[in-house]
């Protein structure tokens, strides 16, 4: 190349050059909003994301409590049928012991009593509440405590049950009080 041509690029560059840097801080600028926008966008997502994830927090907060208080209520008010069914029980009981002041005829008085112990019964049945069987039954110590033993009056009732001191209840199939029992060896 003769000089002349080389003068000619150099000032060809030299005249482009600026108008390159133009390009490139255009570029750069394009880059930057980009950066910024995308900067942005996420920033916009975190505070979605954030406010949501805050309020999902409450939401299980609040649930939390609300099942802590019903929990605390049907404690404190689950008994309240049973108590409902034994309160006219209680009312029959009072009837009969004042009726017991006048009563001239023990044979009445001691129906009335027993009226009252079957509507007990009929209560708590109703509750889920059942006697544990004990009379001629193999002992059993998911149903029964053995209070002491004896000597076995004959063969066939070594390990049954030959006396019942304690009556022993389950309530829906869950034992609330062992039966006490004397146990035949």
């Amino acid at each position: 190349m003769s000089k002349n041509n080389k003068k000619q690029e150099k000032e060809q560059k030299i005249e482009t050059a600026p108008i390159e840097e133009q390009n490139v801080e255009n570029v750069d600028n394009e880059q930057n909003n980009e950066e910024i926008s995308s900067a942005e966008n996420w920033e916009e997502k975190y505070n979605t994301l954030n406010d949501s994830y805050l309020r999902l927090l409450a939401e299980y907060d609040n649930y939390r409590k609300r099942t802590i208080r019903e929990k605390a209520d049907l404690i404190r008010n689950g008994g309240e049928s049973v108590v409902l069914s034994v309160l006219s029980v209680v009312d029959n009981f009072e009837r009969a012991l004042k009726s017991m002041e006048t009563a001239t005829e023990i044979s009445a008085v001691k129906e009335g009593i027993d009226l009252i112990y079957q509507q007990l019964m009929a209560a708590l049945k109703q509750q889920g509440v059942a006697e544990i069987e004990t009379e001629n039954k193999d002992f059993d110590t998911e149903f029964h405590e053995a209070i002491t033993t004896i000597p076995a009056p004959d063969e066939a009732l070594k390990g049954k049950i030959i006396d019942c001191t304690q009556k022993g209840y389950a309530m829906n199939d869950k034992v609330i009080r062992h039966a006490k029992v004397v146990v035949g060896e």
